[in-house]
């Protein structure tokens, strides 16, 4: 008898482990591992699409106040077909033939806005016609705006002393070249263009040296 009451406990004890519930740290583990790594995913697709707004708003930020700075160095374009730059008055207005040369005198040499934005002598000429070319105002010694003196027939620049003839050829230092050319042209418009010069000087017989 007592055999046998052994033999039944230890078949008892042996169907309760066999049917005893699994444990459950395992599947916790692996249930908390898949959580992670979708929270990861997605944690790396919001980075990628918050640096995505991050770079296109520096972009258009860098675009809109860079715009006009490089507007700025552009030339405007001449609008007669010619290829050259409008010139233009003090106000800014473009300068017309008929109208500029009606109310100029014969020989006259004013400043209008020409290439880049320098300050460029228009040249009338005693048939009241204009020049083929005009003259940068620019002194080639420092960089000084150098006046029309009518009186003495020549430019003299105010700041070193340098002079320089009405074809705006050196007549006396420092300034060690002569006032740089540019082609001066009226346009189908009516408007006066200037465009580069890249001939050569015909006051040096050599290349111009703004070129």
């Amino acid at each position: 008898m007592k055999l046998l009451s052994l033999f039944t406990a230890l078949f008892a004890a042996g169907s309760a482990v066999a049917f005893a519930p699994a444990k459950m740290g395992a599947r916790t583990a692996v249930s908390t591992n898949m959580a992670a790594s979708e929270e990861l995913y997605i944690d790396e697709e919001r980075r990628f699409l918050m640096n995505l707004i991050l770079v296109g708003s520096s972009a258009l930020t860098v675009g809109v106040i860079g715009l006009p700075y490089i507007a700025f160095f552009v030339p405007p374009g001449a609008g007669g077909g010619t290829g050259g730059v409008s010139a233009k008055d003090a106000l800014g207005n473009d300068i017309y033939a008929q109208a500029y040369l009606k109310e100029k005198p014969a020989l006259d040499r004013s400043l209008a806005q020409g290439l880049k934005g320098d300050a460029t002598y228009l040249i009338v000429k005693e048939d009241k016609t204009l020049e083929s070319y005009g003259l940068n105002a620019v002194c080639t010694h420092l960089g000084c705006v150098v006046p029309w003196s009518a009186a003495q027939n020549k430019f003299m620049c105010p700041c070193h002393g340098s002079q320089y003839a009405p074809t705006g050829a050196v007549v006396r230092g420092p300034a060690p070249l002569p006032l740089a050319l540019a082609h001066c042209d009226v346009a189908e418009d009516g408007k006066i263009t200037f465009s580069t010069w890249t001939e050569d000087d015909f006051r040096t017989g050599g290349k111009g040296w703004w070129n």
